[in-house]
């Protein structure tokens, strides 16, 4: 087995360049069926390039691969219900975590007594 001379970083690299990709253009394409041949069509353009070595030549095919992402983003991508910015984020707020009533202060410990409460102005 070969050692790779590219680091895990790289590796993770080309797999979020790749999977943004595929992602963008799912956005883009509604049918899967459509959407699997330009999937193919992705892999096959990473599988070329998958035994380039020199690190000049791997920056620059990176680089482009993310100046066409850019390029090619969609401006209203799917984000999944749940997810922060789907419909349904934060639609049920969770109730707050301090008491709605403060049982400490003076002013909630009932009803004033007589010599408190306000006398009615008669005019």
């Amino acid at each position: 087995m070969v050692a790779s001379p590219f680091t895990n970083a790289h590796r993770l690299q080309v797999k979020s360049l790749y999977k943004r990709m595929l992602t963008n253009t799912l956005n883009w394409t509604i049918r899967r069926d459509v959407w699997r041949e330009q999937a193919i069509e992705i892999r096959a353009a990473f599988e070329r390039n998958r035994n380039v070595t020199d690190p000049r030549a791997v920056a620059q095919l990176l680089q482009q691969g993310e100046a066409f992402l850019t390029a090619t983003r969609h401006p209203d991508p799917y984000i999944p219900p749940l997810m922060p910015g789907g419909t349904k984020w934060e639609r049920n707020a969770h109730p707050p975590v301090t008491p709605m009533v403060d049982h400490l202060n003076p002013h909630h410990d009932g009803p004033p007594e007589k010599s408190q409460q306000p006398v009615p102005n008669h005019h």
